[in-house]
Formats: structure tokens, C-alpha cells, sequence
């Protein structure tokens, strides 16, 4: 989101983690801007205008949330450890409330809206609401914004400045697909499972067990699925046997001409997801997840291991979707 924004022309002054394996990602292309490493349950609004020189009731400043998702996802997760961030939304509240900045965004999964028996986002709402804040709300398809994936986004927009306020306008009613950005036509050298491309070392590609090798050899390129290997007994999965209705993604292929599913945080495993190569037989690389998700080639991702890389990637807002959402207040700014 930071990065996206400051290609919008937006000053980001300070990001908050309380990830110590995201500063240097953060550090090293949000140059300029302060990682704060904290909780927003425990940080205090006098804490961050310290260490950002911010002031309350400032029209210019935009407070953007981009809370921990995976309470509220459709995807698999373990809830019980998800419940632990589902509810940092009111922590950031506490911010809004103190500081009364000019802009108020938040970025989420569609859940965060849809369970509205649970979620504290109606409270969140009610409250700008009540104190002047126009509100704009709904679920995006950041395809719309230049992506190229199927990615459902719960996003808010609010401002204090204007009576009325839109959601950012869509670039396109159908945008970029794989073929756009990936593949050899684009510089991407072919791998095989297990290899690394030596100028790139985030081009690598996971190792497959000779199993895993025979299912994808066997998927039709460009959208295959596991269908094609399921009557065969040595090559089907226990669980999907006479079942085969369910997560009919896993172990697929990506469509060359469609965009991609959404980039998880294991979006470099095939089984996993559709994040099978449209034709090579392997899963897409590090490098493939993060330009699918927007990041430009020369974005440095750092971490200890594979994993963190991966969760970096596939947490992230897309760039371009962020870029959208500073490019709009900026505009709503100028006219307020």
C-alpha cells in the first residue's frame, strides 16, 4: 500500500508492522518513510506523532488501514490463531478518532464486510458517520485497477472535506490477464521445478516431488485442471477422490488469457491453488507472484526464507490498486 500510494504522488510518512521481517522489503523500497514496528492494539496516538510529526486535524493527512485478513477469508486458515488480529480494525480506530485526518481508507477481504454479526467494521462506519465523515464502501475487483488477477477487495474511502464521496474509478470493465505480464516475452527465462533463475534469484521455482511432477505433466496447459489425472489411482488424491467438486483449483494451471486467482501467501506451492505455469510444469516463481501482485522487476524482496518472501508477496495490496486509491484522494483533496 505504501508503495503504490507514493506512485500516486502521496507523501507516506510511516508504515506500522509489528513484522520485523518486513522492514528491510519496507525500508529499502519506501525509501524515506519510517517503520514503525508496533501494534496498533498498543501503540499510542502520542507515540506516533512523536515519531511522524503529525498533528490532529490536519485536511492533508490519510490514515490507511490494511489489517491482518485472514479471520475474515474464505480461504482455509486456522481461525483460532486468526482471532488474535481480527479485531485490530477498532485499535485503529483509536487513531482515527484522536488524530481526525483529512482521508480514512481501508483495504480488506470482502468477509470483513459480508459477516456483519461479528465484524467490527459497521461500528467502524457508524462512528466516521457521526463524526462528519462521508463514507464510500464496497467489495472491487482490483482487475478493474490494472491487476492482473481475480482479486475480490473490500474497499472504504472516507474524507471529512466533502458532503459526498465515491469509491475510486475502475480503469477498465476487464484488465490485464497472465499473458500481459508473464512468460518469455515478457524476460521470464523457462525453469524447471526446483530451478533458479541466477540473474533473478527470486525467478525460482518450487521443488515437486515425482508424484507431484507426473500430475502436472499430465494437466492440459493453460487452465488444466486435475481432472485430467483423476481416474488415474496412482496420480489421485485421497481426499478428492469422488469428490472432485471441491476446490477444483488445487494442483491446476493458470490461464494464459484469463487473469490470475488471487496471489495467497502460498501462492508458490501447487498444491495449493491454480498456481501451476500455464505451461511449464512447475508452480509460478517468487518473481511471477510478486508482478502478477504489481511490483515492478526491480522491487527487493527481503527474509530469512522462502516462506516470509512468499507471505510478503501475497499479503501485500497490489501497488497498482494502491496507486488508484492515492491518485482519488488526491483528486477529492483538491477539489474539496
Amino acid at each position: 500500500m505504501s508503495y503504490g500510494l507514493r506512485l500516486a504522488g502521496v507523501n507516506v510518512l510511516a508504515g506500522v508492522d509489528c513484522d520485523e521481517e518486513c522492514r528491510q522489503t519496507y525500508e529499502t523500497n519506501v525509501n524515506g518513510s519510517v517503520f514503525i514496528k508496533a501494534s496498533v492494539e498498543t501503540l499510542k496516538p502520542t507515540q506516533l506523532a512523536s515519531q511522524t510529526g503529525i498533528k490532529v486535524g490536519d485536511d492533508a493527512l490519510a490514515f490507511v488501514g490494511c489489517t491482518p485478513c485472514q479471520f475474515w477469508s474464505k480461504i482455509r486458515t486456522s481461525k483460532d490463531k486468526a482471532a488474535k488480529t481480527a479485531f485490530l480494525l477498532e485499535s485503529f480506530a483509536r487513531f482515527v478518532h484522536h488524530f481526525r485526518p483529512g482521508f480514512v481508507v481501508v483495504e480488506n477481504v470482502p468477509g470483513l464486510s459480508s459477516n456483519k454479526s461479528r465484524s467490527p467494521l459497521p461500528a467502524f462506519i457508524d462512528e466516521l458517520r457521526r463524526h462528519g465523515y462521508a463514507c464510500a464502501e464496497g467489495v472491487v475487483n482490483a482487475n478493474h485497477y490494472g491487476v492482473p488477477q481475480c482479486r475480490m477487495r473490500y474497499l472504504l474511502v472516507a474524507s471529512r472535506l466533502s458532503p459526498t464521496i465515491k469509491l475510486p474509478p475502475s480503469a477498465a470493465a476487464a484488465g490485464p490477464v497472465v499473458r500481459s505480464v508473464i512468460g518469455t516475452a515478457h524476460g521470464f527465462k523457462p525453469l524447471s521445478a526446483g530451478q533458479c533463475d541466477h540473474d533473478d534469484p527470486l525467478h525460482a521455482a518450487a521443488q515437486l516431488s515425482e508424484c507431484n511432477l507426473m500430475r502436472i505433466r499430465r494437466t492440459p496447459h493453460s487452465g488444466g485442471t486435475r481432472a485430467s489425472w483423476r481416474d488415474d489411482p496412482a496420480l489421485q488424491i485421497a481426499a478428492y477422490k469422488g469428490r472432485d467438486h471441491i476446490f477444483r483449483d488445487v494442483y491446476g494451471r493458470m490461464s494464459w488469457d484469463r487473469p490470475a486467482p488471487t496471489i495467497t501467501t502460498r501462492f508458490n506451492s501447487l498444491s495449493n491453488g491454480r498456481f501451476g505455469h500455464p505451461e511449464e510444469d512447475r508452480a509460478i516463481s517468487l518473481r511471477e507472484g510478486a508482478i502478477l501482485q504489481t511490483f515492478p522487476r526491480s522491487f527487493a524482496f527481503h527474509g530469512p526464507n522462502v516462506s516470509v518472501i512468499a507471505r510478503q508477496i501475497g499479503n501485500a495490496v497490489p501497488p497498482e490498486l494502491a496507486r488508484h486509491v492515492g491518485e482519488h484522494i488526491r483528486r477529492v483533496a483538491k477539489h474539496a
